[in-house]
């Protein structure tokens, strides 16, 4: 799934710039560089424009996000007893 090309105006110049197309897979391929801020400002232009027309990278945006959070805070929860061997056996079974 590829959105529609866009144009930017360049700062003071205004001179018309495209934002080239990118794919789902490689937005997929870069999320994580992404959210660390590890990405060019060329293609975090791309992907921006990517999220902007593609509601699945979005979703798959918020959702790294959200697991991020969750895993970065630190936080540990306590599951019910049983549970981690309710899972392994679902995980096995499949």
């Amino acid at each position: 799934m590829v959105g529609p090309v866009l144009v930017k105006l360049n700062g003071a110049l205004g001179i018309p710039m495209k934002v080239i197309e990118i794919t789902c897979l490689e937005v997929w391929r870069e999320i994580s560089n992404y959210l660390d801020g590890e990405v060019d400002a060329e293609l975090r232009s791309r992907m921006e424009a990517h999220f902007k027309t593609c509601a699945h990278c979005k979703a798959v945006l918020d959702g790294t996000r959200n697991v991020v959070k969750l895993v970065g805070d630190g936080i540990e929860y306590q599951v019910p007893e049983g549970f981690s061997k309710r899972l392994y056996d679902k995980i096995k079974n499949k």
